[in-house]
């Protein structure tokens, strides 16, 4: 799985549908081996991206190239393969029958025991498929785009459907398959997986990109912190006005307040109120989410 070609090269990407503009102008290269979260609120455009970068839409203007070569050359090779939130699966055979079906649509194909095994449904490969969880579902779809042993995998909210232990069910696997070098790229609303799983996050908005980094580098960009305290009757306005503060909300006893000098709001709470329990955290990839893709975001 090794390459000297980007895994993703993607150069003024653009896509309209009538009067709506869903890629505006789109550049975006993934090296091999990374692992990339793909994020951004509902109408951002990710769904459409994948769609070109899949060959599955034609870009208006600017090009696609997979692994050196266009979409259809690497599907035709086996080189890139995808699990998508919905897809057409025959709900009469066993989970099974489908993975050796798919299988020998293929030149070369990893065995099917091995993808069921990797994809955690060897336990259900005599259920039928219509008998099955929307989330058993989904893993059906990663096994069978494992079957190809694909240099790149793309994901478009692979867990919808699965339950707290299957998404994470599904990502150790997903990272077991990935430790042989093979590029993923995946969209998700559960910022939670993007955290915890990705090496670099692709934020877009009204389909630009808004930011690119490593999670660490991501979260930097919302810049400031966050403190709570115990304080009943606090006065929101006196503490809105201190310097560096950002917002104020007050939730029955607690007060949340968002600062860039978190330092001086806790001495202050400490030695000029009568706050209690009080706490300072960093903001986290929600907060650099919400500040980077909305208009507006909340304490």
């Amino acid at each position: 799985m090794t390459s000297t070609e980007p895994a993703v090269e993607l150069s003024g990407l653009t896509k309209t549908f009538g009067a709506v503009t869903a890629v505006d102008g789109l550049s975006l290269r993934v090296e091999p081996g990374e692992v990339v979260a793909f994020l951004g609120p509902n109408g951002a455009g990710k769904t459409t991206t994948i769609d070109m970068l899949l060959g599955l839409a034609r870009p208006d203007a600017g090009s696609v190239r997979i692994l050196g070569g266009s979409p259809a050359d690497a599907i035709a090779c086996g080189r890139i393969a995808a699990v998508l939130q919905t897809g057409g699966l025959l709900k009469d055979l066993t989970v099974g029958e489908t993975v050796r079906l798919t299988a020998n649509l293929y030149r070369h194909s990893r065995p099917a025991e091995e993808v069921l095994e990797r994809a955690g449904i060897t336990d259900i490969a005599d259920r039928v498929v219509g008998k099955c969880s929307g989330g058993q579902q989904q893993r059906l779809r990663f096994a069978l785009a494992l079957l190809p042993d694909p240099d790149l995998m793309v994901l478009d909210e692979p867990t919808t459907g699965m339950d707290v232990e299957g998404r994470r069910e599904f990502w150790q696997a997903l990272r077991r398959d990935a430790r042989s070098g093979r590029t993923i790229i995946f969209a998700t609303h559960y910022l939670d997986e993007a955290d915890a799983y990705a090496d670099r996050i692709v934020l877009v908005r009204q389909g630009r990109i808004v930011a690119d980094g490593t999670t660490a580098e991501i979260k930097n960009l919302a810049a400031g912190r966050l403190v709570r305290a115990t304080l009943p009757g606090a006065d929101q306005a006196a503490l809105a006005a201190l310097p560096g503060v950002d917002a104020v909300e007050v939730r029955g006893d607690s007060v949340l307040v968002r600062t860039a000098d978190s330092d001086m709001v806790a001495r202050h709470l400490l030695t000029r109120t009568e706050a209690r329990d009080v706490e300072i955290t960093s903001r986290n990839l929600e907060d650099a989410f919400l500040a980077l893709t909305t208009d507006q975001a909340g304490v």
